[in-house]
């Protein structure tokens, strides 16, 4: 029995140890990391300000190219510009050389990506570029390569070394590449006053597009799904309309404009002080100027008023006060805007 538990105890000591020991090394590649985009940052120059007049100049997209997991780094660089406001397409270097350089026109600009700037499938695509009159800026470690030679606007990240043990893998630069390229689409995103909406709209399916997108119209309910009874109404009549509809009843009057609501805290109010409620007048119980809400409306403010006033419904109204509609919480989450 001591045996075993002498086994298990070191067992156990030997986790630990690995568990450090790999602690140890995320930390160290972390700090790598860290210290390769405070080089990056030193290097940033005047010449990404050109990077970023030379793109709002052109009249096409920009082409984003690159190898391997610079490559890969610059696919998500085109995705970003594209959602952000920015034309983008991501060409793979090698399918360059093999047919897809249709893709490139003369209004493009190209942003090329190589840590060694002397990638060989690159290098084969500078003179296509060049004869299309296409202007070529480039994302390099190296201000003496192939690349950097044929570019109009150098961006230099400065990593040398890889947060890789070997110096093999790329870890260091493809970290600053994207940080670079996430800084050049924020600036042309800013540059092009790419707003909240324009985003939204280039995401109609996400949680933010239908937030900023959808209208309180677009999800209350209408026409005879709305509870209301007129001002002369007796309570039963207003518990039988919510009864067959839901949780709230609007108070009108012959022009149909709000003058109040019954909700089900009422009711339970109501009864906590009388079981003989039904030949009430609705006017003795209802609340009057309640919160209301525009059908144009977007549909995340109808949230976010709810929620400031703990209601789980409102009446929606016209520029007139006369209901249209019935927002409740439950449509908007349903709807997904969160």
């Amino acid at each position: 029995m001591k045996l075993i538990q002498f086994i298990q105890s070191v067992d156990k000591m030997k986790k630990s140890e690995d568990i450090n020991d790999a602690l140890s090394i995320a930390h160290r590649v972390i700090d790598q990391e860290i210290e390769a985009i405070k080089i990056l940052k030193s290097h940033l120059d005047g010449h990404f300000q050109e990077a970023i007049d030379l793109i709002l100049a052109r009249a096409g997209r920009v082409i984003v190219t690159g190898l391997g997991k610079s490559g890969a780094i610059g696919r998500k660089l085109a995705a970003t510009l594209a959602s952000t406001g920015t034309a983008s397409y991501f060409l793979h270097a090698s399918e360059g050389i093999h047919g897809d350089l249709g893709i490139v026109h003369k209004d493009d600009v190209i942003i090329c990506l190589s840590k060694s700037g002397n990638t060989e499938e690159l290098n084969f695509l500078l003179p296509v570029f060049k004869k299309l009159n296409v202007p070529i800026i480039s994302i390099t470690s190296n201000p003496k390569s192939v690349l950097a030679k044929h570019s109009q606007v150098l961006l230099n990240i400065g990593v040398k070394e890889e947060a890789c043990p070997h110096d093999l893998s790329p870890t260091s630069s493809t970290t600053a590449m994207m940080v670079l390229g996430d800084a050049l689409a924020i600036a042309l995103l800013e540059r092009r006053k790419f707003t909240a909406e324009d985003f939204a709209f280039l995401h109609p399916a996400g949680s933010l597009g239908k937030r900023l997108l959808m209208h309180v119209d677009d999800i209350m309910e209408k026409g005879d799904d709305i509870p209301s009874v007129p001002l002369s109404a007796k309570m039963k009549q207003v518990v039988l309309e919510m009864a067959a509809k839901r949780g709230i009843c609007m108070i009108v009057d012959d022009h149909t404009h709000v003058l109040g609501v019954v909700t089900t805290g009422d009711l339970n109010r109501l009864v906590e002080k009388t079981e003989q409620f039904f030949d009430i007048p609705v006017l003795e119980v209802m609340t009057r100027n309640p919160k209301k809400i525009l059908s144009n409306t977007l549909a995340y403010t109808a949230y976010r008023k709810m929620e400031e006033f703990r209601i789980i419904a409102m009446p929606v109204v016209d520029e007139n006060n006369v209901l249209c509609g019935v927002i409740h919480l439950h449509d908007i989450m349903r709807a997904g805007i969160f």
